[in-house]
Formats: structure tokens, C-alpha cells, sequence
């Protein structure tokens, strides 16, 4: 027997397009990136949005948007650059209007995409995130994690070597216990130093600080009666014998900055941050900060320059009598 033919459901209604400054063009765009593209409605929104931006602009300008020269677009760009926008945010905004110019050109409305070659200005690069001496500290010295002292004294030879050493957590969940020819890194305990296979399969050797040979003799000395211990080269076990992960490792280090009562979850780069940036503080040798941890190029270490000047300028705005008198009538 034949299955009667359902009935037919009335077309879902469409979620309506956001609504611009009444202009055919942008209107007629919106509907085509809604129907035929079948963006969704979020960005939809966003794309009308820029485009209003490009209506206002153009209109201030005196030229209809059919009009606007790559001239424009420019001026346009420095106007948002000038009143805060970041370049991130600028180039969304330029892809937006780029699309609709280029659906302009398919359709025969423009002969060049004034938006083509325009590009947003490079946003800075931001400050990698370090903890404050004190803070480091407060991680280094955590006593009193409920954890099972195998893992505890494990965590505090993870913290003591990226934080001492600075040590990329690649390169610590790649230390052997033993210097081997297929070891990719070990540290020596005799003459306290850490040798390690780094960024483009460079070798470096590091030096270990005192409370990190401290914490690797203790961790050491709990290891050996870890199951499986005795067969794997790893230095730093998982609590089924397997050398440990990246991944554990930054678990394990945003639970003890929680247990230590730190206000922010630290990460392995974070410790790498600390180090580099407190080792500048103190010594001011860009040189040695830069062998020390590994870096090809002198530029990738000067970040820490400015790092270190944002220090100086919070204790200078917090401490000076001069600084506080700024801004005050």
C-alpha cells in the first residue's frame, strides 16, 4: 500500500537581514551573502555593520560608494587606526568591504576593487605574560598540595627547571635520566647543567640552580619506586609509568598554581616568561638571556626589553613622588 504524501510545510521564515542606511547595493549584497552563500546570521550582521560604516563614511566624503577610490579606503583606514581601533579589528573590516567591492566588480558596478591592495596596520605584538618575583616564588616553594608526595615532589622539579632553567616544556618532558646517544636531552647532576634539544634540533646547555638539584634528587629518589620506573628512560613519569606529556604537565601546573593561591592559572611559557624576564632584571645582559634560552635571533629575545621597562614604569608610576602627580590639576 502507497504511503500518503505528507503535506507540505510552509517555508520556514527567514531570520531578517540586519538593516543598514537604505541603499539598494548593500541591501541587494546582504541577500546574496544570506541566500546564496548561506553565511550565518551573526555574520550576516557583521558584514551589514561594516558596510553602514562604509555608507557613513562615504557619505561624509561626498562620493557614492560606486566611487571610492583605493585614496579613500586609506584615509579611512588611518581614521580608525587614529581613534583606537587595533589592525586586527581594522582587517575584518577591510575582508568585509573587500567582499562586497569584488561582488560589485562580478556584477559590473565597479571596474577595480578599491579595497584590493589596502591593507590594516600590523597590530603590536603583545607582552608575554610573566609572574612577578614574588608570585614565582609562592609557586617554586608550594609545600602543601594534598597530592601524593611522588607526584608533589615531581611538580616541584617540573616548576624548579622551568622557572630555573628556562626551559621550553618540549624540552623538559624530553629529558632522559641518563645522557645516552638517543637520549634528545638529560641533566647532569655532577656539574649542574641541563643539556637539551631545542627549537630546530639545536643543542643547548643550561645551567641548573641549586633548589632545582635540590628538587631532582628528591624527585629522583621517589621515581625509582614508580611502576615501570626501571625501564623507562623518561626523567619525568606519569603515574602509569609513560613519559609525561606536554598536555600533564601544563594540567599539572595550573592545579598547583590554583593550590598556591596564585591569581592567575600558570602555563610552562609562562615560568620560560618569568625567567627570562627576572634574569634581565637582574643582570641586564641581553646576550646571555638570549643563549640561555635558545633564541636564533637577538629580536625574538629584546621583547624582554620592554617587558622589563613595563616593570620599571609600574614601580616608577607607584613609588615616585613625581609620578603621582601627573594628571592632577
Amino acid at each position: 500500500m502507497a504511503r500518503p504524501e505528507p503535506a507540505a510545510r510552509s517555508p520556514r521564515p527567514a531570520p531578517p537581514v540586519a538593516r543598514v542606511d537604505a541603499h539598494p547595493l548593500v541591501e541587494s549584497y546582504l541577500e546574496h551573502v544570506r541566500v546564496e552563500k548561506r553565511l550565518a546570521v551573526r555574520t550576516v550582521e557583521l558584514y551589514a555593520l561594516d558596510l553602514q560604516r562604509l555608507i557613513a563614511l562615504a557619505a561624509q566624503a561626498g562620493v557614492a560608494l560606486t566611487q571610492v577610490q583605493a585614496a579613500h579606503i586609506r584615509r579611512w583606514v588611518a581614521q580608525m587606526h587614529g581613534s583606537g581601533r587595533s589592525g586586527r579589528g581594522i582587517a575584518l573590516i577591510l575582508s568585509g568591504w573587500r567582499s562586497f567591492y569584488r561582488w560589485l566588480g562580478r556584477n559590473g558596478q565597479v571596474e577595480a576593487n578599491p579595497v584590493q591592495d589596502v591593507r590594516a596596520p600590523r597590530s603590536g605584538k603583545p607582552l608575554p605574560k610573566a609572574l612577578g618575583v614574588d608570585e614565582a616564588m609562592r609557586l617554586a616553594d608550594y609545600q602543601e598540595s594534598p597530592d601524593p608526595p611522588w607526584m608533589s615532589a615531581r611538580d616541584c622539579a617540573i616548576v624548579e627547571l622551568l622557572y630555573g632553567s628556562g626551559l621550553r616544556v618540549g624540552e623538559l618532558v624530553g629529558l632522559d635520566v641518563q645522557a645516552s646517544a638517543q637520549a634528545r636531552g638529560w641533566v647532569d647532576l655532577q656539574a649542574a647543567e641541563a643539556h637539551v634539544l631545542g627549537k630546530g634540533s639545536k643543542r643547548r646547555t643550561v645551567p641548573v640552580g641549586e633548589p632545582a638539584l635540590d628538587a631532582l634528587q628528591q624527585w629522583l629518589a621517589v621515581r625509582a619506586d614508580l611502576p615501570g620506573a626501571a625501564s623507562s628512560a623518561a626523567l619525568f613519569l606519569g603515574h602509569r609509568g609513560s613519559r609525561l606529556s606536554a598536555q600533564s604537565v601544563w594540567l599539572r601546573l595550573r592545579r598547583r598554581s590554583a593550590q598556591a593561591g596564585l591569581a592567575v592559572p600558570v602555563h610552562p611559557h609562562m615560568l620560560r616568561h618569568s625567567f627570562a624576564s627576572h634574569l634581565l632584571q637582574s643582570s641586564g645582559d641581553l646576550r646571555a638571556v638570549q643563549e640561555l634560552l635558545g633564541h636564533a635571533h637577538i629580536g625574538t629575545t629584546q621583547v624582554y626589553t620592554r617587558l622589563d621597562f613595563q616593570h620599571l614604569a609600574q614601580a616608577y608610576d607607584a613609588a615616585h613622588p613625581r609620578a603621582r602627580l601627573r594628571g592632577k590639576g
